[in-house]
C-alpha cells in the first residue's frame, strides 16, 4: 500500500489545532515518586493554549501530579496521533470562573457539581508531536520549548 505524501508542517499544526479545539478526551500518562507509570483516559477543555483537566484530588493521576509536575498526553489513534508532554499546575477551584463553565459546555460534565471533590489541572504543553505514517516520523515535532515551530 502506498503512502500518502507527508502533510507540511503548517497542516500537521492545522490538524492538531483542530483535533486539540474539538476532541473531548485525552489520554494523561503520570508517573509516582517511585517511578510506577499511571495512565488514565480524562476529559480535558483547551483554552488558552492548554488543557484543563479534572480529577479527584485523591485520584492517583492527582497525587502524581501534585508530586512531580510532569506529564504525557495522547490524542488519538496509533496511524494518526497526538503526543504532548507538559507540565501541570494545580488550579484553585474557586478561582475557575469562565473556565469552569467553558470545561462543563465542552465536555458535557461539570465537575464542580458532584458531591465528591474535584481538583483542576492546567496542562501546559512544551513539546507537541504528531504523524500519521512512518513517512511522517522526521517532522513530527511541532512544539519546541513550549513554542510552535515555523
Amino acid at each position: 500500500m502506498a503512502l500518502e505524501a507527508p502533510r507540511p508542517l503548517d497542516d500537521r499544526r492545522h490538524d492538531t489545532l483542530k483535533r486539540l479545539e474539538n476532541d473531548m478526551d485525552v489520554w494523561v500518562s503520570t508517573a509516582s515518586p517511585d517511578g510506577a507509570p499511571y495512565l488514565v483516559p480524562l476529559s480535558f477543555l483547551w483554552s488558552d493554549g492548554a488543557f484543563l483537566v479534572s480529577t479527584p484530588p485523591t485520584s492517583t493521576t492527582a497525587r502524581n501530579l501534585t508530586a512531580g509536575p510532569h506529564v504525557r498526553l495522547a490524542l488519538g489513534a496509533t496511524r494518526d496521533v497526538v503526543l504532548i508532554d507538559a507540565t501541570a499546575h494545580l488550579l484553585p477551584t474557586g478561582d475557575l470562573g469562565d473556565l469552569g463553565d467553558a470545561y462543563a459546555r465542552h465536555t458535557g460534565w461539570d465537575p464542580r457539581q458532584e458531591p465528591t471533590p474535584y481538583a483542576f489541572f492546567r496542562l501546559t504543553p512544551h513539546r507537541i508531536q504528531a504523524w500519521r505514517e512512518v513517512n511522517e516520523l522526521a517532522g513530527r515535532t511541532l512544539m519546541r520549548d513550549g513554542r510552535w515551530l515555523d
